[in-house]
């Protein structure tokens, strides 16, 4: 039957009824899924005042497909006493039969069937009794023809815990006439034409009525990246603790400014190729002060301001070849220089979160470019209480209260720490990020007076946004296999303060 078919008849049904129609009932009457008829219901609501339908519900039992075939064959527990002739059956040959496991079970239970172990063939299945009543077979024949009342609540459950039964819920429709009911199907104008308005035609005609409430076509726009919207989520809240934003738009840089400066010997491992992408064209870099070049040249080589230095032949040579940057904190020394230059030191808070690269093997958490986001305070008389405090305000913004921190290493802070967070989800301590005082030996070239103390912190971006978006493979946060899709789905973020 065709829609428009369904329809009619549907119509006509409610016409000839005394008060309304079901339409489970109706689509049993006329052939037709119920889900189709359900279809043609909404259609005619969708006409104004032409049906009124009522949603209800009943439940009832169903035979599963389990329960079907035990109704039409028996119960597995009969069909195994059955099978077994006044001879005995071999256990090994019952086994083999499709039912034979959980029959067997269930008729040895019922001592319907019994075991000789001492059988010299093997243990042989033998029948206990003569004759035998399926009254599962029985009540599942009741079901199926509509009697389920007819079994008490706790047979449900048993037959419901073998999984031969299922108690369903039905929705259905019920339908009667609406204030404008008709047998025929007028469908309203959805458009006012010009045509409708020049011949007046718009007059005689029944028009659908506008739903002022419906949302739009959402237009088409851009849409940001997971790590930009953490990103900007990192930035506010650098804003709220009053830190200024550094410029960080030189990916390459000196090997001078992103390791001399920073107390970082020209033997240091990280200084080879196997970590740092070297630049070569342009190979070197030029215009360094020549002044500050010549007291870090001093520090590395003899030693200064109460430290020994590397007592190395520090080469000019190295401090002028190009990289692509390893770190942001190249781009906090040469704001700390450029801070040191005042002719008054003034405190100062300084951020950056922007790029950087290092020669990584990549795997599914590292990549050879990525994100640092990092935190600078300078100020007389700073302690490692203060950092330790700055960075519990700072992590607090992020949804992270429980820290602990760990003595590190590096070369340009003196003390280091490392700092880590519970995370609830692993149950367990992860690293979040590192930290440390700037040494004396970076700042004291730089020209900043003795009694300043600089702090700092570092994390990635990468990692909290792969914690909250759910990732666990960078390379589908960045790189050539990202799932566009992914970006246009992916939800605001919100970190938890």
């Amino acid at each position: 039957m065709s829609d428009a078919g369904v329809l009619e008849t549907l119509l006509r049904r409610i016409e000839a009824a005394d008060g309304g129609v079901d339409s489970l009932e109706t689509a049993s009457v006329l052939g037709v899924d119920h889900q189709v008829l359900v279809g043609a219901v909404k259609s005619l609501l969708a006409l104004e005042d032409l049906i009124a339908a009522e949603l209800r519900s009943s439940k009832h039992w169903e035979l599963s497909g389990e329960g079907t075939e035990i109704a039409e064959q028996g119960s597995h527990e009969a069909r195994v006493f059955c099978s077994v002739p006044p001879e005995g059956l071999p256990q090994t040959e019952l086994m083999k039969l499709s039912f034979g496991k959980i029959g067997f079970s269930k008729a040895m239970s019922n001592k319907w069937v019994k075991v000789d172990k001492t059988h010299e063939g093997g243990p042989r299945i033998f029948r206990s009794v003569e004759n035998i009543e399926d009254q599962v077979r029985d009540k599942l024949l009741l079901v199926q023809k509509g009697n389920a009342s007819q079994l008490e609540e706790k047979e449900k459950n048993e037959l419901k815990k073998r999984k031969l039964l299922s108690e369903v819920t039905v929705k259905s429709y019920w339908i009667t006439k609406g204030s404008c009911f008709s047998t025929t199907i007028t469908k309203p104008e959805t458009e006012l034409t010009p045509e409708m308005i020049a011949n007046g035609s718009w007059k005689e005609k029944k028009f659908k009525p506008y739903n002022f409430e419906a949302l739009g076509v959402a237009p088409d726009c851009g849409h940001l990246h997971p790590l930009m919207k953490v990103r900007t989520q990192f930035r506010q809240i650098f804003l709220e603790m009053g830190f200024t934003e550094m410029p960080t738009n030189n990916f390459i840089e000196s090997s001078f400014w992103n390791f001399d400066s920073l107390f970082q010997p020209q033997q240091h491992p990280a200084r080879d190729a196997h970590d740092t992408f070297f630049i070569s064209d342009p190979a070197l870099a030029h215009g360094f002060p020549l002044e500050y070049l010549e007291r870090v040249k001093k520090i590395h080589s003899e030693g200064g301001y109460g430290s020994q230095g590397y007592k190395y032949d520090w080469k000019i040579e190295e401090a002028q070849k190009n990289i692509l940057r390893t770190h942001t904190t190249a781009v906090s020394a040469r704001m700390l220089y450029k801070l040191a230059q005042q002719e008054k030191f003034t405190p100062a808070k300084y951020f950056s979160i922007d790029r950087v690269f290092r020669n990584e093997t990549l795997d599914a958490t590292h990549l050879a470019e990525f994100h640092q986001i990092e935190g600078v305070v300078a100020d007389r008389g700073l302690t490692l209480g203060d950092l330790m405090g700055t960075l519990h305000q700072f992590f607090t913004k992020l949804g992270i209260t429980k820290l602990r921190f760990k003595p590190a290493y590096n070369p340009y802070t003196e003390p280091s720490m490392e700092v880590f967070s519970y995370h609830e989800g692993l149950k367990k301590w992860v690293e979040v990020g590192n930290s440390g005082v700037f040494r004396p030996e970076m700042l004291l070239p730089m020209g900043l007076p003795e009694d300043v103390t600089v702090i700092a912190w570092g994390l990635s971006l990468e990692r909290p946004t792969m914690i909250k978006y759910g990732i666990n493979n960078i390379r589908e946060l960045v790189g050539h296999k990202v799932d566009l899709q992914m970006v246009y789905d992916g939800p605001i973020c919100r970190l938890e303060s």
